[in-house]
């Protein structure tokens, strides 16, 4: 998106996509349903703990990108609201199922994100997520990116787009100064003490084996 979205506002917009799902009997959630919604500690990467006012700021600034709309039901008099982005942007029900968890808990590999979705929708394999991160990816403008590959990292892992181009991750690998002298000589010493220590118990061992033919 040209213009990011800040930390609440994804917090807010992942949370209402989430509850349209998960609970559509209280769906489109009130002002108060909101809140709850976004600051539950389970299905939340990170934690947060935003009051009335930020949540509020948060949907007024998602009303005005037409990605939330203020309704009103007939069994009640409070405002609720809803999300659109799903119909704004065109997401069937897999697409906006890896958007919302993406947006609820940041990056993720394509396992985590077929396990993380299991209560939104059920995808068939891990062939049917990578098809739908794909096609999110290739939007005319793409709502989910690959990250790039971190040393040590088995799996690629995915991040929505909505708050603007994921930065890179940064990796600590450690000094990167020159062992010094005494250093590794202190480590040849262990290294030849745990060589002593094994060729002994290999002994003991063989001793042990002997006893018992």
């Amino acid at each position: 998106m040209d213009d990011p979205l800040d930390a609440v506002a994804v917090r807010v917009l992942g949370s209402l996509m989430e509850k349209q799902i998960t609970t559509p009997r209280n769906y489109p959630l009130t002002l108060n349903a909101v809140v709850a919604a976004c600051n539950q500690t389970s299905n939340r990467d990170p934690v947060l703990t935003l009051d009335e006012g930020a949540v509020l700021d948060g949907l007024k600034e998602l009303a005005r990108r037409s990605l939330v709309r203020e309704v009103y039901r007939s069994d009640s008099r409070a405002k609720r609201y809803r999300q659109s982005i799903s119909e704004s942007k065109d997401l069937h029900s897999a697409e906006t199922a890896v958007l919302c968890v993406l947006m609820l808990r940041g990056p993720q590999t394509t396992g985590e994100i077929r396990s993380r979705t299991a209560r939104l929708f059920e995808f068939r394999d891990l062939e049917h997520v990578d098809l739908t991160l794909e096609a999110l990816m290739t939007l005319a403008t793409p709502l989910v990116a690959q990250l790039t590959r971190q040393p040590g990292q088995k799996e690629m892992r995915y991040v929505h787009l909505l708050s603007g181009e994921p930065v890179a991750e940064s990796v600590d690998t450690g000094p990167t100064e020159p062992v010094e002298p005494d250093r590794l000589q202190a480590l040849e010493r262990a290294m030849d003490s745990l060589r002593a220590e094994m060729e002994e118990l290999r002994t003991q061992f063989e001793e042990f084996r002997r006893e018992f033919r």
